[in-house]
């Protein structure tokens, strides 16, 4: 599992918290998740993956540097059939 620091600012927490999404969840999934791309809107890169409760998410982000993540805004989509 690969080692980010998050970087977090009341805004963002705010943001994520209206959709749902704490940041220990946001952060469980960008660091093992299931499926990795890029925005089709923005071009930053993003990822899906469950959390705990069974809830499956798709995070927005963009890289700082090789170890920092500044999130985006993450919610919660239909699992893709398999």
């Amino acid at each position: 599992m690969p080692y980010f620091v998050f970087y977090w600012d009341g805004e963002i927490v705010e943001h994520l918290a209206a959709n749902g999404i704490s940041p220990e969840e946001f952060e469980a999934v960008v660091s093992q998740p299931e499926r990795r791309h890029y925005s089709r809107s923005t071009g930053r890169p993003c990822c899906w993956g469950e959390c705990q409760d069974g809830r499956y998410v798709l995070c927005v982000y963009e890289y700082i540097d090789e170890l920092t993540i500044l999130p985006g805004t993450a919610f919660e989509v239909r699992r893709p059939a398999r």
